[in-house]
């Protein structure tokens, strides 16, 4: 078990250095001071052009403004093509998220599974891992290592660094490349907030704690400005999780501590033309993968023995995740290009698993990948519509290792999860016009080719036994040279039929994934008993995803309706080889074998019922079936199967009470989920994570509120699971909180 009394200490020294951070140096308010037009359009540009409500919180005013939908100026989400949702500032402390990938956890057809307490990825539209896009201010986290199911990379962007998130479903593979086919989230970092007349500043203490989480977290920030020419923002905050307790046993070995910070500052070439550098980092230290251990706990509402119990005795990772960038933005000018960004960034994200057998023998496993990425886009008028065109290109390294312990066998072997001495590299070349037709018919169509390659020098090949006697580290290693090239294209439309009240839109997006260096080379566990073994020669994944919906709007409701079928064409898929390896392990490797289709229904509305109350909820409904090699060992066939982990039918329900003559406010939400008993055959083997017969159902209760006590301090309390249910999300290797109080503080100055 993790001692945290060290953490509690120096987190509580953070919080005393935040009290004690001085206030602005002129002795004028964040942001005040008396300047003249130029602080007033300043102070709108740090804004970042602000959203109005979300989905989710206060949804009857405009919707919000985004813009990875068209990687374009802010846009309205009403008049988008897309199912697009914005989670702002105000839902993400409100909602009190604990990580970055629960912050999704609201928004129709997207379950949020965790492997682990420190882990979190997203199924969105039945796709998670590297079928969902991750960016972080345009900027892709995904990497060559992500593996094909739900892993735990999301997790290591600070929820405190965001000023919202962005997340569009369906394929944007035309404007943001490989991987966006359930759906592209974007962090939308936050930005200096201060600008005004000579030097300004504050600074700001944020405060989380629970009882089931058995969590403290901590955040300080600052900020300031000069002359409304130079920005700077910044924080540093640290979280530390106990043992989780559920509705029902305690998790014993859930814990894990996390650091973080991130600075950014800006500098105004002119009015419109700005440069941007900034540098985001996350430590995240010994985070347990407890259902592979021996510290796995059962549901107590369900048979025993319907869940296998872990035979490890620790099962461990430490992440690391470092992102610098420089971007320079330019925005409203004149001439033939009136927007462009361009950026260069460098990220290492690096991983280590500390593994203990149930034999007591140790081993050491991970990789380090280094990016080097670049990108340029631009907006022009035209004759034909507006034109968004542009180029990207990202450059990975990668290098593995393992070190075995066990003095049987060799200490180091040729590489770790990872194929090593790898490197792997994309360049995307994208157009994208938007054409008003008429007054009500806007038309988007657009295009990319994109380029992408894999080398691995040492791979571990699994058909030679590296320690027999005689055999060297040549004679166990290949090496894997590929590459991969697509044209994709995109047709979408919006038709107003009431203007700025009631739409419909629709059209036909394609989707790509390129194999990446986890495909190809990945020689590593996988699921529960299973062995994963390099699988070269693998071709690209496609997709075409066929959507109509509607939109309303008016002063009193709001709703989003929208049908979406994706067909899917060569998905990678895993499956058995019939073989087993020493440890006892089921062997599995990939291929190109997945045809089939998703399909899915989603709405989600609010109401107000009188002024100030709220009523608002969702739903979200998921079917699909892909062909994979299915039965037992030595006797597999090819036969449609259900998606692995499909989501089942959920929804929320909920009431909010806020009025904007008081400091107060409150709401009420019910989360359900229907049993989870689709199983795919990999599913059914899944005997760690999922019950027999599937995850089962439930409905869960939360009360929330708010006290604006001042202009400097705000308190957020929350009662979560108020009747302590037993449950987890569909896939996940552990339990949510039982009964869960939470207490947020954030002071400002």
């Amino acid at each position: 078990m993790t001692d945290h009394r060290g953490t509690v200490r120096i987190l509580a020294l953070l919080i005393a250095a935040g009290a004690l951070t001085p206030t602005a140096a002129s002795g004028q308010a964040s942001g005040g001071g008396s300047g003249g037009d130029a602080s007033v359009e300043r102070e709108a540009v740090a804004a970042d052009e602000p959203s109005a409500a979300t989905d989710t919180d206060r949804p009857i005013v405009l919707q919000p403004q985004i813009v990875t939908a068209t990687r374009s100026g802010p846009r309205d989400t009403f008049d988008l093509p897309f199912m697009a949702t914005s989670v702002d500032r105000q839902q993400i402390d409100r909602r009190q998220y604990r990580t970055t990938p629960q912050a999704l956890r609201d928004i129709p057809n997207v379950m949020v599974q965790e492997t682990a307490f420190g882990h979190g990825s997203p199924y969105i539209r039945g796709f998670t891992s590297f079928r969902n896009l991750f960016l972080i201010d345009g900027i892709r986290l995904n990497g060559p290592h992500f593996r094909p199911g739900p892993n735990q990379y999301w997790n290591t962007v600070d929820p405190g660094s965001i000023q919202r998130l962005e997340l569009v479903k369906g394929p944007t593979s035309v404007l943001w490349g490989s991987d966006g086919i359930g759906g592209t989230v974007n962090a939308i970092t936050k930005r200096p907030d201060t600008y005004g007349t000579g030097f300004q500043s504050r600074s700001g203490t944020y405060l989380r704690v629970s009882s089931a989480e058995k969590s403290f977290m901590a955040r300080q920030e600052f900020a300031g400005s000069v002359d409304g020419k130079l920005g700077f923002i910044g924080g540093f905050g640290g979280k530390t999780f106990g043992d989780l307790q559920t509705g029902g046993p305690e998790q014993e070995g859930t814990g894990y501590d996390e650091w973080n910070g991130d600075f950014k500052i800006e500098y105004f070439l002119t009015d419109n033309v700005r440069v941007v550098g900034a540098h985001y980092q996350v430590r995240q230290n010994n985070v347990p993968r407890t259902h592979k251990t021996v510290d796995r706990e059962e549901f107590e509402s369900i048979p025993r023995g319907s869940l296998a119990q872990g035979d490890e005795r620790k099962r461990e990772i430490d992440q690391e995740r470092d992102l610098t960038y420089v971007q320079i933005i330019g925005e409203d000018l004149v001439g033939p290009i009136d927007a462009y960004r361009a950026s260069v960034s460098w990220q290492r994200q690096a991983e280590v698993r500390d593994r203990v057998r149930s034999n007591g023998n140790r081993d050491l496993q991970g990789f380090e990948v280094g990016t080097l990425g670049a990108f340029a886009h631009l907006e022009s008028p035209s004759p034909i519509g507006r034109l968004t065109y542009g180029v990207e290109y990202y450059h990975n390294n990668v290098n593995s290792f393992m070190t075995d312990f066990d003095p049987t066998t060799a200490e180091d072997t040729i590489q770790g999860p990872l194929g090593d001495e790898a490197e792997t590299e994309q360049l995307g070349i994208f157009l994208q016009d938007e054409i008003d037709v008429t007054d009500r018919l806007t038309v988007t169509l657009g295009g990319r080719f994109n380029y992408a390659s894999v080398e691995a020098d040492r791979v571990n090949d699994p058909n030679v036994d590296a320690d027999a006697p005689g055999n060297t580290a040549a004679d166990s290693t290949f090496s894997i040279e590929d590459e991969f090239d697509s044209f994709v294209g995109s047709a979408r439309a919006t038709y107003e039929l009431m203007p700025d009240r009631l739409n419909v839109f629709g059209g036909v997006s394609q989707g790509f994934r390129a194999p990446n260096l986890g495909d190809l080379t990945r020689f590593d566990t996988a699921r529960s008993n299973e062995f994963e073994i390099p699988a070269p020669g693998l071709e690209e994944e496609r997709y075409i995803t066929y959507e109509i919906g509607s939109k309303l709007r008016t002063e009193t409701a709001s709703a989003r309706l929208a049908y979406f079928y994706t067909d899917i064409r060569d998905q990678i898929l895993r499956f058995p080889t019939g073989n087993m390896n020493a440890a006892g392990d089921f062997e599995v490797t990939k291929a190109n074998v997945g045809d089939g289709q998703v399909f899915g229904v989603e709405f989600s509305g609010a109401w107000e019922l009188a002024p100030s109350w709220t009523l608002f909820g969702n739903v979200g409904y998921v079917e699909g079936e892909v062909t994979n090699f299915v039965g037992p060992p030595g006797n597999l066939r090819k036969q449609d199967d259900y998606l692995s982990r499909l989501q089942p039918l959920q929804g929320q329900l909920g009431l909010r009470w806020d009025s904007p003559n008081t400091r107060f406010w409150g709401e009420g939400l019910l989360r359900m989920a229907a049993d989870a008993d689709k199983l795919s055959a990999r599913d059914r083997g899944d005997f760690q994570r999922i019950p027999n017969g599937g995850t089962p159902g439930y409905a869960v209760l939360s009360v929330r509120g708010g006290w604006r006590v001042n202009e400097h301090l705000n308190v957020v309390g929350a009662v979560e699971n108020i009747t302590d249910e037993e449950y987890r999300v569909h896939g996940s290797g552990q339990n949510r909180p039982g009964l869960n109080v939470i207490l947020s503080v954030d002071v400002t100055f």
